[in-house]
């Protein structure tokens, strides 16, 4: 029985590794993505040749990771921690809703990344680690490529919001609750 109230009271550890790696990966591919598009055009083409593919396949790691993670909640959804009845119900939507756009954009600015790299005239492709090359299934087309361009920018701007929302929510109940009902962060630990 007290295996059972230990577990109940953690994420499983696939998720919680899932959540963690995902967390660098992500702050890591919003911080190359803005110093990649400040680089002057004159840069030694070594830069980009580092920095863009790279930011590519890990962005397809993150879109694969995220769609692993939601399988793996699906799974033991029956077994996860429950809500901690102690929030106020304002709080319990703004956590429910964060938590969806998170795994919503951690889904969808890849897919936008991939139709942007895809649609590009000048596209050098979509690599994937030792994979090689993804396919290309969109027509060339940089009207399209543009509106890409922003919807992947944009969105990016907002996951961001939502996981500095995300961590000043576990923040704000690690410090404040210190160690109450509503101190989430062992959970993910």
């Amino acid at each position: 029985m007290a295996g059972e109230m230990a577990q109940a009271t953690k994420y499983p550890l696939s998720m919680r590794v899932l959540h963690w790696l995902r967390a660098v990966i992500i702050l890591g591919l919003i911080w190359s993505g803005w110093y990649m598009t400040s680089l002057p055009e004159d840069t030694p083409m070594a830069t980009f040749d580092l920095f863009y593919p790279n930011h590519k396949q890990f962005g397809v790691l993150v879109w694969l990771l995220a769609l692993v993670h939601l399988a793996i909640r699906w799974s033991n959804r029956a077994t996860l921690p429950h809500e901690p009845e102690a929030l106020k119900p304002w709080e319990k939507t703004l956590s429910h809703a964060v938590h969806r756009l998170i795994m919503l954009l951690t889904v969808l600015i890849p897919l936008l990344g991939y139709s942007m790299s895809a649609s590009f005239t000048q596209s050098d492709g979509v690599p994937f680690f030792f994979f090689g090359e993804l396919p290309e299934i969109l027509p060339k087309n940089d009207n399209a490529f543009e509106i890409f361009q922003a919807l992947h920018k944009y969105s990016a701007y907002a996951l961001l919001t939502l996981v500095a929302l995300h961590a000043a929510g576990a923040i704000k109940h690690r410090i404040l609750d210190k160690g109450g009902e509503t101190d989430v962060l062992p959970r993910m630990l």
